[in-house]
């Protein structure tokens, strides 16, 4: 199976009615973004030296295990995000006991937030093969805006996305591909960049896909 089993009709497509199809057709152990162990996530985020009451945001997290290793770990404060709802069903229907951790969900486009604007204080900003789907210069300048809005001095931003080696469509979607010359110049000099590499991810399909991972700490 390749990224074309949920392809846009055309280039005037709409995110919400996108991604919640893409959740509603395909068994989610069988997209191509799926991470049975997203290790390089987990790594970078311990990494970081949180508190188990730091306030975690995960943006366009989809259906992702990571929420799972996160409360496994004893993270307490966690935000997730999607533009598809349902995708964050079925995330809530796969957490296993978190009756000690408080989950919020936030349905809310990275690209024109609302709800997600009263957000601040983040601790970590978590975003894996999501920002490559900005494909116009008005989405990358709002999502980065929101960083700098809701993420504190001395707060962590992990961006995962297509290497400028990487695939040159998802899902039926284009997508832009990035180095961390680019990751640095959306977030600007507030940022400094601790940690990056290269990563090649296996899909559930057998098939690769090249990321760049990156770990930026804010310093004002």
């Amino acid at each position: 199976m390749n990224d074309d089993f949920c392809i846009s009709e055309d280039n005037s497509y709409n995110f919400e009615k996108h991604w919640n199809n893409a959740y509603l057709k395909t068994p989610t152990q069988s997209l191509g973004w799926y991470e049975e162990n997203p290790i390089q996530s987990v790594d970078l985020i311990n990494e970081c030296n949180l508190s188990s009451d730091a306030l975690i945001f995960n943006a366009g997290a989809g259906a992702t295990t990571l929420i799972n290793k996160l409360v496994a770990q004893g993270y307490s404060n966690i935000i997730v995000n999607d533009i598809a709802a349902s995708a964050l069903t079925e995330l809530k229907n796969n957490l296993k006991s978190h009756k000690h951790t408080k989950i919020q969900f936030i349905v809310d486009d990275l690209t024109n937030p609302t709800e997600l604007l009263n957000l601040k204080n983040i601790d970590l900003w978590h975003d894996r093969a999501v920002l490559h789907f900005f494909t116009d210069a008005s989405q990358q300048l709002t999502y980065f805006n929101l960083i700098k809005r809701t993420v504190k001095v001395g707060g962590f931003v992990i961006l995962a996305e297509f290497n400028l080696d990487g695939a040159k469509k998802c899902c039926g979607l284009n997508v832009v591909n990035y180095d961390v010359k680019m990751f640095q110049k959306g977030l600007g000099k507030e940022f400094q960049l601790l940690k990056s590499f290269n990563y090649t991810y296996i899909q559930p399909s057998g098939n690769t896909r090249e990321y760049v991972y990156s770990l930026f700490k804010r310093t004002a």
